[in-house]
């Protein structure tokens, strides 16, 4: 006796169902920040960095908080010492990775997401 159409399609769906559950929980793991965060569109260890910066440090990279140059020319000219630049630690990286914030101004009053190390950057904004 042949199995009926549905009872086969049944089976080959639950065969997929923890393949999909696992596709899920992967994309969930690779979006950006979650959504009671203040900044949106950047990663979590981004907005870690943010809250730092917000709270003057400490800071993780001996680099963290020094002038960031615009030798690109990417960001709009300032005066030397306008711009900073901090550290946002890529998961599983063995140095400081490409990922950093740039802020203008001090207090910072501009802040700057660049995750390819100064080739591009994005204006994040805080949520109202």
């Amino acid at each position: 006796m042949m199995p009926h159409p549905i009872s086969h399609a049944l089976a080959r769906f639950a065969r997929a169902v923890p393949l999909l559950f696992s596709l899920l929980f992967l994309l969930a793991a690779c979006s950006p920040a979650s959504s009671d965060s203040r900044w949106s569109g950047v990663p979590p260890e981004a907005v870690a960095t943010l809250e730092l910066i917000q709270r003057g440090g400490p800071f993780p990279y001996r680099k963290d908080g020094t002038v960031f140059q615009n030798r690109e020319r990417l960001l709009a000219e300032k005066p030397r010492g306008y711009y900073r630049e901090y550290t946002v630690p890529t998961p599983g990286a063995s140095d400081r990775g490409a990922r950093r914030i740039v802020t203008g101004g001090n207090p910072p009053e501009v802040f700057y997401y660049t995750a390819d190390h100064y080739r591009s950057f994005r204006r994040i904004e805080p949520r109202p």
